[in-house]
């Protein structure tokens, strides 16, 4: 029996790594070092390239709960066809497989899950971890989204903002980063957000941070921006839903987590930052008053 198609490959590769033995460890490692790549190619250069045998591949992909190698090589293809989906093909695939039942209900039910399988995969230590770094004020925190995920950038720089001193959203235009990039060496966080069709200059940002000692939080979906190779720290999110664009939600939930947690281990400083930036409105004017 195939795998569950609620999990790509690499996530299975990584909660069955205590089951393998260590030929099939050995051919894992080869397959997240390229993935999905490397799982692409004949059985027999894959298993040249682990320095293990044609069998130890076939024993690996059923402890996966694929039938064998060509059951676990076809799921690949699936997770590759679905990263480089458009939105024109993903609304019509959604438009064929749509019930009776009402959109809204279609859509919920979709994000319901999209939510379940995304916390149920979260490793809550890399989470605590992620909000301690965000947490200490040393630290300069610098944001970065894509075409469609800077609006998501943008509401953790707002928030992160508030909550402590030095935070920087990198602008839109990639031809500036290097002004940020000067700045940034091991005391610097980078967060980023990048979902499928992959922006190029994220990779690129990504690898000359990491050059200068910056620590990579990544923001993704389920099958993974190239950014993680780069990253320290990576967070995937699902993010299918039927619509021809893909939904922030289940990324949402994570981001304004960590942002409660962030505020909840600084709660005296942030206080007092609060506080004082509500003084400012107050004097501005800002925002209608009770009457």
């Amino acid at each position: 029996m195939a795998a569950p198609s609620s999990k790509i490959v690499k996530q299975l590769l990584q909660e069955h790594v205590d089951d393998l033995t260590r030929a099939e460890r050995q051919l894992a490692h080869v397959l997240l070092q390229d993935y999905p790549m490397a799982g692409l190619q004949s059985i027999t250069r894959l298993a040249e390239a682990g320095g293990t045998s044609t069998p130890t591949v076939i024993r690996m992909a059923r402890k996966l709960g694929f039938d064998g190698f060509p059951d676990l090589q076809e799921s690949l293809r699936e997770e590759v066809a679905a990263r480089i989906k458009k939105p024109v093909s993903k609304h019509e695939e959604w438009l064929a497989e749509a019930s009776a039942e009402h959109g809204l209900n279609r859509f919920a039910e979709a994000v319901s899950a999209n939510i379940h399988h995304t916390l149920e995969r979260l490793d809550t230590a890399q989470f605590d971890e992620v909000a301690r770094l965000l947490a200490q004020t040393q630290r300069h925190v610098y944001v970065a989204g894509g075409r469609i995920t800077r609006s998501t950038a943008d509401y953790l720089f707002n928030h992160l903002q508030i909550i402590r001193p030095n935070v920087t959203q990198l602008s839109s235009s990639a031809n500036v980063w290097p002004q940020y990039l000067l700045d940034m060496d091991e005391n610097a966080i980078l967060v980023l957000f990048d979902i499928r069709r992959y922006e190029a200059n994220m990779l690129r940002l990504a690898n000359l941070a990491r050059e200068r000692g910056a620590r990579i939080v990544l923001f993704t979906d389920q099958w993974g921006s190239p950014v993680g190779k780069a990253a320290h720290h990576v967070f995937h999110a699902l993010v299918e839903v039927p619509s021809a664009w893909d939904s922030s939600i289940a990324m949402m939930l994570i981001i304004e987590a960590l942002i409660a947690e962030v505020q909840s281990t600084r709660w005296d400083e942030s206080k007092e930052r609060i506080e004082e930036l509500e003084a400012m409105f107050t004097t501005s004017r800002l925002f209608r008053t009770p009457s």
